[in-house]
């Protein structure tokens, strides 16, 4: 199993639940190490049932964005699904405001997501 900088995986009952090791996401550098462990999980590791959980994040660039934008599609492509969940007020404003609330499956907390894969 590889070891991850950026992000924490824990797997229950077939989902991938992920955490951000980071509170605020906003260098260059750090974003593409995250893009890049988080295509791992799909690209590498076969992992198509994914739960990104953002408790503990304040502060997410946009430059970030389009990192989950490129992981939907590759989850996507993995005939697999991608949600979200406990986004910080500010942070869930800015996916309304781009309209990727649209786009993206955003959930309260982990038990709503983990409820909704069983659906």
């Amino acid at each position: 199993m590889p070891t991850y900088r950026r992000i924490t995986v824990v797997d229950d009952a077939g989902v991938s639940i992920v955490q951000f090791v980071d509170k605020k996401i906003v260098d260059s550098a750090t974003i593409e190490q995250l893009g890049e462990e988080l295509n791992s999980l799909v690209t590498v590791e076969k992992r198509n049932m994914l739960l990104l959980n953002f408790e503990g994040v304040e502060f997410m660039s946009s430059a970030a964005l389009n990192k989950l934008i490129s992981l939907n599609s590759k989850v996507k492509a993995a005939a697999g699904r991608l949600k979200l969940c406990s986004l910080r007020k500010e942070i869930k404003e800015v996916f309304v405001i781009t309209r990727l609330d649209r786009v993206f499956d955003l959930r309260k907390s982990v038990e709503d997501a983990m409820e909704s894969f069983k659906l």
